[in-house]
């Protein structure tokens, strides 16, 4: 019996699945930790907490499982993207990991906007450049933290530093270089024409390979941390957006994957290196067949519900909020939520935004927060589909992954919103599962991704078709909720 371990770093937490190459999951286990906000506007983690959740995680498997776990034939990774994890020489980071949700950097995000042509930056980046990306990240440390950011050997992201844990090499992978938007898409390289303006090292930037490529072996070390048995091959992974789609079957450009975790992303496949001269989306590099992923990302879609739960309403469960949803009509009876509470990414492209309820009035209770919550969100997973549309892409199913694909309430709302088919996979840890399918394909263990995908992933028979009457009742809210960020912008600053 072969098996096969994938390992996803995620935002909130580690998770870790163990399969055979018959598609059987002997075991996923997780350990929760927090994101550090030591001052507002900061978002930042210890790599070494990820790094001690997955020793733990790995030790739990290795007792429930122990004849599976040392059976392991390979290893695939996933791992939150864009951000900056800062290494010295013997593998030690030299300051906390700059995380996606970081916003610190808005000084260092002018000078790039500022000094980068914005149609050079189309052409060679296809991505507007953000705080909590680690170009910015990098630049910012440069400024602020000028003693930490000489001993930088490397910059891994967060998966590549736990990779660079068990194998002793550094290096990233395609697809999580491109999120830094340091990145030349088209020449999957580092954009170092660009990196070089702004002072930066060409030598901290590791070798960049794709993500089903052979990174290392487990070492010594590693055995004899985690009980891997020294040797087993470690491939180089993905970012968690690219491993979700494989993890759902999506290989191709047929159906779009919708996903709602602390995030959100609306996300379809691409041969072609297709991208929005307007950079109101993302496009960056897949995992698979150097083709590229484009979607859309949303930063506190999850979060959103989380916050109404746990500082507004002091819910006890989600299942309560399901529920608490299922008694309003669609539309939420006229209120509307925009989801930015830690700013906008796609379309706005805007730090500064912020969250706000509109339409509030005497007939409102705390359903309607709840209804009006989830709705939100939707509305700006649309705005993302608008502009696939105007690049030419059209996806007829969805299938919905993540946290949110636990919620048939929310599932509908995304059916009724979208006004297309909603599916999901029985697989539950889709990023995990596409690390295993990497894993197995990279190593040549598994015959094919095709193959895999086919074996692996079996989709629910229920479909969420869309309501014709809500249909027309969200077009309505839709566009007001258009209105709503262009109505209010210029007081946020104020």
């Amino acid at each position: 019996m072969k098996t096969l371990l994938g390992i996803d770093i995620g935002t909130s937490s580690s998770k870790a699945m163990l399969m055979d190459t018959e598609g059987r999951i002997f075991d996923i286990q997780a350990e929760d930790y927090d994101v550090d906000i030591p001052q507002e506007g900061y978002a930042q983690q210890e790599p070494e907490t990820w790094w001690r959740a997955v020793q733990n995680i790995l030790l739990h498997i290795k007792e429930r499982q122990p004849e599976a776990y040392s059976s392991i034939a390979a290893i695939g990774f996933s791992g939150q993207m864009h951000s900056l994890v800062p290494v010295d020489r013997e593998g030690n980071s030299v300051h906390p990991a700059i995380i996606w949700l970081d916003q610190r950097s808005k000084k260092q995000l002018d000078e790039i906007n500022s000094r980068i042509d914005p149609e050079e930056l189309a052409r060679v980046i296809h991505n507007k450049v953000f705080t909590g990306f680690a170009f910015p990240s990098l630049l910012w440390m440069k400024e602020n933290r000028p003693e930490s950011f000489r001993n930088i050997y490397k910059i891994l992201t967060a998966k590549d530093y736990i990779r660079m844990k068990m194998t002793g090499n550094f290096g990233t992978d395609a697809s999580d270089a491109s999120s830094t938007t340091g990145f030349d898409m088209k020449n999957r390289d580092w954009a170092f024409d660009i990196l070089r303006q702004f002072g930066l090292p060409e030598d901290i930037f590791p070798e960049c390979h794709e993500s089903m490529e052979t990174a290392g072996y487990v070492t010594k070390e590693c055995e004899e941390k985690t009980g891997l048995r020294a040797g087993i091959p470690v491939i180089y992974g993905a970012g968690d957006q690219p491993a979700h789609t494989i993890g759902t079957g999506v290989i191709d450009d047929s159906v779009l994957v919708s996903n709602i975790g602390t995030g959100g992303q609306v996300a379809v496949y691409s041969r072609e290196d297709v991208y929005d001269p307007k950079l109101r989306i993302h496009t960056f590099c897949h995992a698979i067949n150097k083709a590229y992923t484009i979607f859309g990302a949303h930063l506190c879609s999850g979060m959103s519900l989380k916050w109404l739960k746990n500082e507004i309403l002091g819910t006890e469960s989600f299942s309560k909020m399901n529920s608490m949803a299922e008694q309003v009509p669609a539309g939420s009876e006229g209120l509307l939520y925009l989801p930015y509470l830690t700013g906008s990414r796609t379309p706005k492209m805007d730090a500064g935004a912020q969250g706000m309820f509109f339409g509030l009035q005497l007939r409102h209770n705390r359903n309607h927060l709840v209804r009006a919550v989830m709705e939100g969100v939707i509305y700006d997973f649309h705005e993302t589909l608008d502009i696939f549309n105007e690049l030419g892409i059209d996806c007829p199913k969805i299938i919905a992954c993540g946290g949110g694909a636990q919620s048939p309430v929310w599932l509908q709302i995304q059916a009724d919103i979208l006004n297309k088919d909603v599916q999901v996979c029985e697989n539950k840890e889709q990023a995990c599962l596409g690390a295993c399918i990497m894993a197995g394909v990279g190593t040549g263990i598994l015959e094919s991704l095709e193959t895999a995908c086919r074996t692996y992933i079996r989709p629910e028979e229920k479909i969420y078709h869309p309501i014709p009457g809500h249909v027309e009742v969200y077009q309505k809210r839709y566009e007001i909720y258009r209105r709503l960020y262009d109505s209010v912008k210029d007081l946020y600053e104020r």
